[in-house]
């Protein structure tokens, strides 16, 4: 994630004060004759040590926070457009990559790996675009690549316009077997 410096700095501050170390300031490091050590006990060191690991546990919660405030003002759920791949294959398609354009510009460019198309044959679902779009009626071309019937490699394309109207629009590419055929099947569709 990238945050201004300044944002960064207001809020690594708020967690040095909210742990108790105080205000992080610009100021001259102490002089030496100023620096006391004092060793610590072994109970001090598991309370240090418990103060550390809820810092840790704070700041890897404030980091999701930000993450996903950081999600709502890229994407706006008024303008979101989301498309996501599915397969529904075994015999005819193996596949390799995807790259999608809406309007006739390219958003996404994605290859799979092995461990990918895996997941994906074992029902899971890849989330391959997520972008804005206004109002209004618009193209979506997925262009597939892979290892078709007989080992040949294999490029197949889908669209479909859609209207983008207000609120999320998601769609799903989705890749099954003809079985009648014996060739996979590419199709685009919208979910309400």
């Amino acid at each position: 994630m990238n945050l201004p410096r300044s944002l960064l700095a207001c809020l690594l501050s708020v967690l040095f004060i909210a742990v108790g170390a105080g205000p992080v300031a610009a100021a001259d490091p102490p002089a030496a004759a100023e620096v006391k050590q004092v060793p610590a006990g072994p109970a001090e060191g598991k309370s240090l040590d418990g103060d550390v690991q809820a810092l840790k546990k704070e700041v890897i919660d404030l980091n999701k926070d930000l993450f996903v405030l950081e999600e709502e003002l890229l994407f706006p759920a008024n303008t979101q457009v989301a498309v996501f791949v599915s397969l529904d294959v075994g015999t005819y398609f193996q596949l390799d990559s995807v790259q999608l354009k809406v309007d006739n510009k390219e958003v996404s460019n994605y290859l799979y790996t092995e461990r990918e198309v895996d997941a994906l044959n074992r029902g899971g679902v890849h989330r391959l675009y997520l972008g804005n779009l206004k109002v209004g009626k618009h193209e979506l071309v997925a262009f597939f690549t892979g290892v078709g019937p007989h080992e040949r490699d294999y490029k197949r394309g889908a669209h479909i316009n859609f209207e983008k109207g207000v609120g999320a629009k998601y769609l799903e590419l989705k890749i099954s077997d003809r079985e009648i055929r014996e060739q996979p099947e590419f199709s685009i569709k919208e979910w309400e």
